[in-house]
């Protein structure tokens, strides 16, 4: 099994808006939480912001009314993440957000009025208004480019240094990011989010010493239990690596240990990594731009470092973390593992690091490759009795799953995509990770290429197994 991929940046959230929610609680102990809920026969029918979702009643423990508030409409899926909140050092914010978002959107004309007064500070702070508007909506490629226009007038804004360094480790930036969190750092010395910034940008750019002191240094101006998590993470790698050698391809970086790998098993794995790279930039297309970090552990070093559940075999949390005890030359098996966690690198870049864990882990078995084999003919005995996890549940990570759970996600998630791919081709996979990355919700990004939702999807899919697998 393999874990879909986490980027660090992801931290960077937006604030909790909207009215209070009710929330679903799942039998198996996870929770949604939508803006409503009502009973429609045999199933719960819910709308988190424009989208609208069902799951059977069967899944359902207990609905809650009036539980944590929503988040506002296409702000991404990223509730299970810490609210990064960068000290507002911009003047006259909150007088201009009205008039530069206005209907849910970007006002250009009024933003180019702001900027044609020649103030740079009203430039900067308008340019910073519509880039965090558009961070938060998980739209990247957009932000990228009001953060980048803010800072030509403000080069040495913390709060915008901050966000533009954000931006670039989403994109694949991370070596950038880093000079960009040590200017926020240099500009804003007792800013504890500017050091949690550096520690990002650094540990994602294989800096993991640099990053561990820059999180103490946060965690010592403020205590947070999410940067002393990422702390964590990062000592036991360096304790685990302490002792690591280090070698380099044309885009990758290698880290191990010497008396674990023969030198024949490290050059095939760079080898076949190469090769998959050439693959996946043709199937997907937009690479990473830095190298791409792969380490190899034992398989006790590999739990160690990562806490990863007992079932996953490998994890891509920003690097490629592959556990291959007693192996002295590339197995078929192993080749696969490599392809599958390097796939979650390209859909994370392609989709901006938006992409749900169910798309995710779907296209990353389809361009292993894999196929359903034995377990299409129990999924379509699932979805006809509707009995299968509803996609949107999938919307969720994998990782507090069962083995039993994860292996029924996991065949979810390939039936799906080998639907989407079978029926409509790999180009319009990649429409989907491309509006994913312009802030649509994947529900939207589903209607807008495919043209179905997640219930047209699962009928779509019941067919489509039923007519492959039988019942």
């Amino acid at each position: 099994m393999r874990l879909r991929v986490t980027f660090f940046a992801l931290l960077l959230t937006p604030a909790l808006t909207g009215a209070w929610a009710d929330t679903i609680h799942l039998k198996n102990g996870r929770t949604i939480v939508a803006d409503s809920v009502r009973e429609n026969g045999n199933r719960y029918e819910y709308e988190i912001g424009e989208d609208t979702y069902a799951i059977p009643k069967s899944s359902v423990d207990h609905v809650e009314a009036g539980g944590l508030p929503a988040h506002s409409s296409g702000a991404g899926k990223t509730a299970d993440l810490s609210a990064f909140a960068p000290p507002d050092t911009l003047a006259n914010e909150g007088d201009l957000v009205g008039k530069i978002v206005k209907e849910g959107k970007i006002d250009t004309t009024a933003l180019s009025q702001l900027e044609s007064k020649g103030n740079s500070e009203l430039s900067a702070t308008a340019d910073f208004i519509a880039g965090k508007f558009e961070f938060d909506h998980g739209n990247i490629a957009q932000a990228r480019q009001y953060f980048e226009n803010a800072l030509r007038y403000q080069a040495d804004n913390s709060t915008i240094l901050i966000y533009y360094a954000a931006v670039l480790v989403r994109t694949g930036n991370a070596s950038q990011a880093v000079s960009y969190a040590q200017r926020a750092v240099r500009s804003a010395p007792e800013s504890p989010d500017a050091y949690t910034m550096l520690g990002y940008a650094q540990f994602a750019s294989d800096h993991t010493k640099e990053a561990i002191v820059s999180w103490k240094r946060s965690l010592e101006l403020r205590p947070d239990s999410k940067v002393q998590q990422f702390l964590s993470k990062a000592q036991r790698e360096q304790n685990a690596e302490s002792e690591f050698s280090q070698g380099e391809s044309v885009h990758f970086t290698l880290h191990y240990e010497g008396r674990q790998t023969s030198e024949t098993l490290r050059a095939q794995i760079l080898q076949v990594l190469e090769a998959d790279y050439d693959d996946l930039v043709r199937d997907l297309g937009n690479p990473p731009r830095d190298n791409i970090l792969v380490t190899l552990y034992t398989e006790q070093a590999f739990f160690d470092v990562t806490h990863a559940p007992t079932w996953s075999g490998a994890m891509n949390d920003g690097k490629l973390r592959i556990p291959i005890s007693g192996l002295s030359s590339l197995t078929p098996e192993l080749a696969h593992v490599l392809k599958h966690e390097l796939a979650h690198s390209f859909i994370a870049q392609l989709s901006g690091g938006r992409c749900p864990p169910w798309l995710h882990e779907g296209i990353a078995q389809l361009l292993e490759p894999r196929s359903l084999g034995g377990a299409g003919r129990q999924l379509a005995q699932l979805f006809k009795a509707q009995h299968n996890i509803p996609l949107n549940v999938l919307e969720g990570s994998f990782l507090q799953f069962s083995g039993a759970q994860a292996y029924v996600a996991y065949a979810e998630s390939l039936a799906a995509v080998s639907y989407i791919n079978d029926s409509y081709g790999m180009s319009d996979i990649q429409r989907i990770l491309q509006r994913i990355s312009q802030g649509s919700s994947t529900e939207a990004s589903l209607r807008a290429t495919i043209h179905s939702d997640y219930g047209q999807l699962e009928s779509d899919l019941t067919r489509y197994l039923t007519d492959k697998y039988g019942e």
